[in-house]
């Protein structure tokens, strides 16, 4: 046979996959052949498992030398235990039944006289032992932690924290054993006793008991301590030197174990204090292994009763690890000093103009962690300051960083705002800069400050009006410019000063018209901004006094009668019919009143904050921002001003948020009314599954002989499979649910009329009265013992209400295709332009 090493020239001169499976595939199978050989020597066995070795770091399989690795186990030569071992831990897991053969081979090399063989069997233990194993073994490991050989004793140490960890009721047979290891000068038998004693002590916390493992190991710290002190003030010492620090491994372990000793517990902190001091101030950091040791003293000094003084210190450290030219250094003190400032937040602010200096990083890394920070510090006596540097960032800050960076400063404005004219100043700068980016949520917070504060509205007014008269790209500003214009259009037109700003040009009805004749004739009118500036179009036919005006915005409203968008269309022909009731109309048009913030509106806010908790995490901005803005929700949500029936920035209209706005019963948001479908309950009832239903209705003898658009599509997509229209029609009421997330309702039809394969109907149906589907992709699998054909999707786009459809036919390979279908499903598709969704759905039908 061939060596080792030309099998591994082999595989590596192929030139393609074909040649080196081909080459692997006659390799194995000449192991397989030498292996059935019951004459063959110790070298040929050791060669072929040396290539099963490589063959699994192929990922090839190679369950079938199992058994071989156990035979070297057994010979007395150590170059075969060696790779046996090897083998055993590589080839074998604690699962497998045959370890139990192993139990005896590793009992006997424990209590060998050979040092290396014994330090064999403890690597292999420490890798695999299980339960039973470790219940058997554990006596042998106990005997040797007591040997005076440091090079087993450190091996037993480490094999015992897998006996512990298995089997945590063993813990007790090691406590004294651990404290005589604390106590080794030997530094790598006191490296790894550290490593078993941590475990110890921080498995017993996470079971939720009393510590008892920790306070064991608590009068230790003394001597801990002292081990420390020695090390971080001795001289060179070249056998534990890295670049002249003194072990820093071993240091760094110790800083460690008196974490968790000294968490939660002052007498044993108060014991820590001094050498933390210490190690903090005459550590260098000036080289990465001094940076590694000051680290971790900070993160011992934050997590023990450290005094106040020493906690600054901690925090200065990370401050000079701002000014370091690593980057990962840098970003280390950005995500450590996160979970600080909650603690000493004085002493983070010191760092302030460093953390807005890491805002310019180039590395977008770094950027994103001190932006989250700098959110963080903002409080009532910085708030000017830090608003003013971060929207100086937004002007200039990725696309991605935007939309979080537009919520948070609503909320910080929101929270900490020193007056209200500074409070929708700083909200119009956020709308002038990402007007695109600004959630719902704040959009409507904005809108609320502006109905409540009567003396600023003629302002907001006026600014408003100036802003869209210079740039009307921003959709936000757009939104909110054609409500409060709309709203407060007669204050708009009144004009007036205030204070450092120059007097106010006077606006002319004319030139309001204008504007919003000019949105809806620009690129940048969506279907909402369309549905904002008609509704306020209609509320000006109020406000304004000149009659040539008025009928200039009843005809804006007469030319979107015909609009194709069918939301536009009603709002138009409604309003249009409200111009044969003047008096109906000024009354129903007149200004809305302030919204009352209740007690009532918070607890509505709680339980839409509990509802909101279980979207998946992928959807949210962050979780400090997701709850502000519930929180804002819940105070803020009792708008009456904003147009129920219109949605902000492109969200997802949540009907259940609607009904807590509007005190009233709950509205089933169609992914709701599906869920309750898919349940036995009703089918769901909105505008668009109602039209669609007239597609789905047992067609009669006339639609029969001439299918509808719809059933000619589907027929057109399954041309070879078979479905009559009037069939398929039928067929699709009586659709399986597989997938109602997301504003995509996702149903299949099983039809067996063929009996050599089953035919199965995919329909699509976007459920989003607003948000468009794109990027719609359906894959799926079935099991071996059969064969799918997937059709193409009839459109992978789907604006509200529509639908598409995809066929599938799946086959047996052997017999009859199967009683009852069961498909793995993958789903891909983008809902309002945001980032895909990819959905994975295990799919059986129903019986």
């Amino acid at each position: 046979m061939a060596s080792l090493k030309s099998f591994i020239r082999s595989v590596r001169a192929a030139k393609t996959i074909a040649d080196e499976r081909a080459v692997v595939q006659k390799e194995s199978a000449a192991i397989r052949a030498s292996f059935r050989e019951e004459h063959h020597n110790a070298d040929a066995r050791r060669n072929n498992v040396a290539k099963l070795l490589y063959l699994f770091t192929l990922g090839e399989r190679t369950h079938f030398g199992q058994i071989e690795c156990l035979k070297l186990l057994a010979s007395p030569r150590f170059a075969d235990k060696r790779l046996g071992y090897l083998g055993t831990m590589l080839l074998l897991d604690e699962n497998q039944e045959v370890l139990t053969l192993v139990t005896n081979s590793l009992k006997n090399d424990l209590n060998h006289n050979n040092q290396y063989i014994v330090g064999l069997a403890l690597c292999t233990l420490g890798n695999i032992a299980g339960v039973e194993m470790s219940r058997d073994l554990f006596p042998e490991v106990e005997t040797i932690m007591a040997s005076s050989n440091p090079y087993i004793r450190r091996k037993a140490a480490l094999c015992a924290m897998r006996i512990c960890r298995k089997v945590p009721d063993l813990q007790e047979h090691f406590i004294d054993k651990a404290k005589l290891i604390l106590n080794d000068r030997n530094h790598g038998v006191l490296l790894s006793g550290l490593t078993l004693v941590i475990s110890m002590c921080e498995a017993d916390e996470e079971e939720g008991g009393e510590q008892g493992m920790v306070e064991m190991f608590r009068p230790l710290t003394g001597s801990l301590v002292k081990v420390l002190k020695g090390l971080s003030q001795s001289g060179y010492a070249p056998e534990h030197d890295v670049t002249g620090i003194t072990d820093p491994f071993l240091q760094v372990k110790i800083l460690q174990l008196l974490r968790v000793l000294g968490r939660g517990d002052a007498q044993t902190s108060e014991q820590i204090n001094d050498i933390l001091a210490q190690v903090a101030t005459n550590t260098e950091s000036s080289k990465n292994v001094g940076n590694a040791i000051l680290y971790e003293a900070v993160l011992t000094i934050l997590d023990i009763e450290a005094d106040s003084g020493l906690r600054v210190l901690g925090v200065n450290i990370l401050g000079k690890f701002l000014s370091n030219k690593d980057n990962n250094i840098r970003y280390v003190a950005l995500n450590t000093l996160i979970k600080v400032v909650a603690i000493e937040p004085n002493a983070v602010q010191r760092h302030r103009n460093t953390i807005l200096d890491c805002l310019r990083d180039p590395d977008i890394s770094i950027r994103r962690r001190a932006l989250d920070l700098s959110f963080t510090l903002i409080n009532e006596t910085n708030v000017r300051v830090l608003i003013r540097e971060l929207l100086a960032f937004l002007e200039v800050a990725d696309t991605e960083f935007k939309p979080i960076m537009t919520s948070q400063i609503g909320i910080a404005a929101d929270r900490f705002a020193p007056n209200k004219r500074w409070h929708v100043d700083t909200m119009l700068r956020v709308l002038k800069l990402a007007g695109n980016f600004v959630r719902e949520q704040i959009l409507s917070s904005f809108v609320r400050l502006i109905a409540t504060t009567p003396e600023l509205q003629t302002y907001c007014a006026q600014k408003l009006y100036a802003s869209l008269r210079e740039d009307i790209s921003q959709e936000g500003l757009n939104l909110a410019g054609a409500w409060v214009i709309g709203e407060y259009g007669d204050a708009l037109l009144r004009g007036g000063s205030y204070e450092e700003e120059e007097l106010v040009h006077e606006v002319k009805e004319s030139e309001i018209v204008d504007l919003f004749t000019a949105i809806l004739n620009s690129s940048y009118a969506g279907q909402m901004v369309t549905e904002y500036i008609i509704t306020s179009a209609m509320k000006l036919t109020t406000r304004l006094q000149d009659p040539a005006q008025v009928d200039r915005l009843r005809r804006l409203l007469l030319n979107h009668q015909t609009d194709l968008d069918v939301e536009v269309q009603q709002r138009s022909v409604e309003y249009g019919n409200l111009f044969s009731y003047d008096a109906v109309r000024k009354g129903v048009l007149e200004r809305m009143p302030p919204p009352e913030i209740r007690e009532e509106q918070r607890v509505l806010g709680e339980a839409t904050k509990k509802r909101q908790s279980r979207v998946p995490a992928k959807k949210k901005v962050s979780q400090i921002t997701e709850q502000d803005l519930l929180d804002l929700v819940s105070g803020d949500s009792a708008v009456p001003a904003i147009d129920a029936s219109a949605t902000m920035n492109g969200t997802q209209h949540n009907a259940d948020l609607l009904a807590d706005i509007l005190g009233g019963t709950s509205v089933s948001s169609p992914v709701q009314q599906t869920r309750r479908m898919a349940n036995g309950q009703s089918k769901p009832q909105n505008d668009a599954s109602s039209i669609m239903d007239l597609f789905d209705s047992q067609p009669s003898s006339t639609s029969a002989a001439a299918p509808t658009p719809a059933s000619q599509g589907s027929m057109d997509m399954t041309s070879g499979v078979g479905f009559p229209a009037g069939q398929q029609q039928h067929q699709a009421t009586a659709g399986h649910i597989a997938y109602a997330e997301n504003d995509l309702l996702l149903t299949f039809t099983v039809q067996r009329s063929n009996p050599q394969a089953i035919v199965v109907q995919a329909r699509f149906q976007n459920q989003s009265a607003f948000e468009r589907l794109t990027g719609l992709n359906l894959q799926a699998a079935v099991p071996k013992t059969q064969k799918l054909q997937l059709q193409a999707i009839s459109s992978s786009e789907l604006e509200g209400g529509q639908e598409a459809s995809q066929g599938m036919r799946i086959s047996s390979v052997q017999g009859p295709p199967p009683a009852r279908l069961r498909l793995r499903l993958r789903l891909t598709f983008s809902k309002g332009g945001g980032a895909p969704i990819t959905e994975q759905v295990d799919w059986s039908e129903p019986t």
